[in-house]
């Protein structure tokens, strides 16, 4: 990280504003070779930024950022320029071209960003934790309220919060075993408190309550729910209506849906992940139809709900029977549907939309609720087998080894233990001006 770098951090020009950040060690230069001079830290100022005595680039208020108490941990600028295209081409120019050297001025190690680039110094500088990085990527692609309330609790560092005290409560009880194995001569030092395993209880029943959370996998993806039953059942023409979209092609022909389409939709708030699949049937000698058969039945066990269009009781267990299709001439009626529908009339889509938004509130995060992604969840679970593990065990060598255990996942969960492909992974997530 000893290159300088610089990115748009704005939206796409053209627009009012185009903001473009610099960091690192040679942000100060850098700025001063387009403004004429570092201005008062942390104030705006109005430059004219120039190339040469005679090209003029804009107008722009400056800001400067000494480090480290900065977003990135560096020396970091700010260029807030006109927001059209061709003045972000010119400036973005211009600070790539101080990397050779020219009238009189010395060569700078400055480059473009790659995404994410900026946050991953951040975290490398300590700035932000690995968990909070990961809170602040799910907020750039929140499109719910409940996603982003989610991610700014976790980017804000609660979770962060949490381990911290987690682990120290780990530290503490390691001290005590530590003293126990190497002063064990000294009486007020030969055994462990009588507390102790009552702890480690207490600190396993915390990580189990948190690991029974919901997920934010499904915040983020939207609870899967699958549109399922034979051909002609009525599946197609319900998924349109609920993604309020031609979507799928529906047609009286049996087997008109021969593969799986899903939708993502938001309803009141909640995200969905609608799926529609190809009609449930044995037999067929349509063999693209029988791979489309084979991927509904995969949906089905991927399925967070499955709404089922066929026989009565025939669908997979806890699905909800849908009695569709009821504005049909001789329709047989379901006993005990839980909802009955016309997806061409709307008769019944109300209540429907109602009860999914209802049911996927149980099984979201609360607004504003913490939910652990499925890394932070394995890591927890770690933690928890070594605390579980201590805790029946008597042997003090294998209770301290079964402790670092729960302290080497905290510590992978926000970041002081981690690899290098984890890293490209999330913070290439983000775009290149964050």
């Amino acid at each position: 990280m000893s290159e300088t770098i610089f990115a748009l951090s704005s939206g796409a020009p053209p627009a009012a504003l185009a903001v473009i950040r610099i960091s690192g060690k040679e942000a100060g230069k850098a700025l001063s070779a387009l403004a004429g001079a570092l201005p008062e830290p942390r104030r705006a100022s109005l430059r004219t930024l120039r190339v040469s005595r005679e090209t003029v680039l804009d107008q722009a208020l400056v800001l400067w950022f000494p480090g480290p108490a900065t977003a990135t941990g560096e020396d970091l600028a700010e260029l807030h320029l006109h927001g059209g295209r061709a003045v972000v081409r010119a400036v973005e120019a211009a600070l790539a071209g101080l990397e050779h050297a020219g009238e009189g001025q010395p060569a700078l190690s400055i480059r473009p960003a790659e995404p994410g680039e900026f946050t991953r110094r951040a975290f490398a500088n300590g700035r932000i934790d690995l968990a909070e990085a990961e809170g602040l990527a799910d907020l750039l692609s929140a499109e719910t309220e409940l996603q982003r309330r989610a991610a700014i609790a976790m980017a804000g560092g609660a979770l962060s919060q949490q381990v911290h005290a987690w682990r120290d409560r780990v530290l503490g009880a390691s001290a005590g075993v530590e003293a126990v194995l190497d002063f064990s001569d000294e009486d007020d030092v030969a055994a462990l408190p009588t507390s102790f395993y009552a702890d480690l209880a207490s600190l396993a029943e915390e990580l189990e309550t948190w690991l029974s959370r919901p997920r934010a996998e499904a915040l983020r993806e939207g609870l899967r729910i699958v549109l399922a039953g034979p051909p002609n059942a009525g599946k197609s023409t319900l998924f349109n209506a609920l993604v309020e979209d031609e979507a799928a092609i529906t047609a009286p022909l049996a087997g008109t849906t021969r593969d799986v389409l899903i939708r993502a939709v938001a309803l009141d708030g909640v995200p969905f992940a609608f799926i529609d699949t190809a009609g449930l049937r044995d037999g067929t000698d349509d063999a693209i139809e029988a791979i489309g058969v084979d991927r509904a039945r995969g949906e089905l066990e991927r399925a967070d709900l499955v709404l089922w269009l066929g026989p009565e009781g025939e669908g997979p267990e806890l699905a909800w029977e849908i009695d569709a299709q009821i504005d049909r001439e001789g329709h047989d009626a379901k006993a005990h549907a839980r909802h009955r529908i016309s997806a061409k009339t709307g008769e019944g889509l109300d209540d429907l939309r109602r009860d999914l938004v209802s049911h996927g509130r149980s099984c979201l995060p609360r607004p504003g609720e913490l939910a652990l992604n499925r890394r932070q969840g394995e890591l927890l679970s770690q933690a928890l087998t070594g605390l579980r593990g201590a805790g029946v065990q008597s042997d003090l060598l294998i209770l301290a080894e079964e402790l670092r255990t729960a302290r080497v996942a905290f510590d992978s969960l926000i970041g002081r233990a981690t690899t290098e492909d984890m890293l490209d992974a999330l913070f290439g997530r983000f775009c290149i001006g964050k």
